[in-house]
């Protein structure tokens, strides 16, 4: 586990208003991860930095309990051309928490990592935590991924 600070950035992509109560956000962040690969998203978004995918939470109503955003889009220079169905959205970056995880993703390796970090004793900010699907996770069957929590 690693402190980090990340410099403010912008993202474009597809989002779901959802809830970790009852396995909601399990299932619906499943379903959008089906529509950015089906709709074919990535080649859709523009002014992308590079083709690594974030899957953000953000918006949080309280904390991981509560409702929150999730997005699934890439880093771009600009939100100044947001495509019909998308969001754009900035964020100021900050001090953030890094841990990784290495595994099958159709394993719950993303959940399975989400309920770790839910139980460590972070002074979390709840403003946009996020995943970063970069080169490593081209393997879905042994992806590495990095997860980032905001911290103070």
């Amino acid at each position: 586990m690693n402190k980090v600070k990340i410099e403010p950035f912008n993202i474009i992509g597809i989002s779901v208003r959802t809830t970790n109560e009852n396995g909601q956000a399990e299932k619906e962040i499943a379903d959008l991860w089906g529509r950015f690969m089906n709709e074919k998203i990535l080649e859709a978004i523009p002014n992308k930095i590079d083709n690594t995918v974030y899957s953000i939470y953000t918006d949080y109503e309280s904390n991981h309990a509560k409702p929150y955003t999730a997005i699934l889009g890439c880093k771009v220079v600009n939100i100044n051309e947001i495509p019909n169905g998308m969001i754009g959205k900035s964020f100021d970056g900050g001090s953030y928490v890094k841990v990784s995880a290495k595994g099958d993703l159709m394993k719950r390796l993303i959940v399975d990592k989400w309920t770790e970090i839910w139980k460590m004793n972070l002074d979390r900010t709840f403003t946009a935590d996020f995943e970063v699907f970069g080169e490593k996770a081209q393997n879905p069957a042994d992806a590495e991924i990095d997860f980032l929590i905001a911290v103070k």
